[in-house]
């Protein structure tokens, strides 16, 4: 009689087993918070995501921590941005003996060199980005600069690398995720066309920015603000006393900037350039990372759409 009352029980665990089993979602590790939400916005309810380094975060300086070495361990995917912004990508994927499939966002973007003078149509000294799976060039990020989703336009690149890269990891799901991809494509083709359109009322003489590290390149590159700062592409170097002096001097030639703070940086120094100057700090901007769901850029196109706001109302008030 024992025996036979086990049966059901058996049958039962079995069948839940079977049921976890087809219901197992895709595991995907994204590196840092903006690619954290495109990848969302893709992924939908198909995919069990992690970002390792969340809003706020500063991926420049990331210190991976054992659990993340674990987390990357079980990854079916991982998707980062490359061009060596993830200056620690390839010791976290070598101590994690992680088999995922690496899926760089940045392949087949245009690129530009830290600190060029860009506007719309300053193509000549741009490259493209290449699709390797390890893309650590050091925490100079060699000649190129990482932050190529500050263009919108780039970020429509993005989107496609992470869909084809959920597709090549989920067969049964790619239409879904190319639906998502869709709807998402459109919504930051709209974004791009309202951020240029916000620009271009601005005067030329009024499309000046400091801010604290050469984080927006590409948004000067697409949309024709130019963007001074006193420290290069990483938060992980510090401006030497020349680098700001030169900077002072260029603010107070020219009488026609704005100083904004980074989410992810200290503001001293960019108060600091403040008080040396006289000009008024115009607010933060979003450079390397979302803020948290309260703030006001929970998701890129939040963030993109903040920044652009932050922008043009300062610089348009400026006296």
């Amino acid at each position: 009689m024992r025996h036979i009352l086990a049966i059901p029980v058996v049958v039962t665990v079995a069948l839940a087993a079977g049921q976890s089993f087809a219901d197992e979602k895709l595991k995907v590790v994204a590196s840092f918070s903006i690619l954290g939400d495109m990848t969302a916005r893709i992924g939908g309810g198909k995919i069990d995501l992690t970002t390792l380094v969340g809003a706020g975060g500063d991926a420049h300086i990331f210190e991976p921590r054992p659990a993340d070495a674990e987390t990357v361990a079980k990854a079916q995917v991982m998707i980062v941005n490359g061009l060596g912004f993830e200056g620690w990508l390839d010791r976290l994927v070598e101590a994690s003996g992680s088999k995922a499939k690496i899926a760089v966002a940045t392949a087949g973007v245009e690129t530009i060199k830290p600190g060029e003078d860009h506007d719309e149509d300053g193509h000549e000294e741009a490259g493209h980005a290449e699709g390797e799976a390890h893309a650590d060039q050091g925490h100079d990020h060699g000649d190129l600069d990482p932050h190529a989703w500050q263009s919108v336009n780039n970020a429509i690149i993005y989107v496609a690398n992470i869909t084809q890269a959920l597709c090549d990891a989920d067969r049964a799901n790619c239409e879904n995720y190319k639906a998502n991809s869709a709807a998402y494509t459109a919504e930051l083709a709209a974004l791009d066309a309202e951020i240029r359109s916000a620009i271009r009322a601005l005067p030329e003489d009024r499309r000046t920015a400091i801010t604290g590290h050469d984080a927006f390149g590409y948004f000067a590159h697409a949309y024709g603000v130019t963007f001074l700062a006193p420290e290069g592409v990483s938060t992980e170097s510090e401006a030497s006393a020349a680098d700001v002096a030169r900077l002072i001097t260029q603010i107070k030639e020219d009488k026609a900037s704005a100083l904004f703070v980074e989410s992810i940086a200290d503001p001293r120094l960019i108060e600091q350039i403040g008080k040396d100057t006289g000009v008024k700090v115009g607010g933060t901007l979003y450079s390397d990372a979302l803020s948290g769901a309260n703030g006001p850029a929970p998701t890129y196109v939040d963030m993109m759409r903040y920044n652009a706001r932050t922008l043009t109302e300062t610089l348009a008030a400026r006296s």
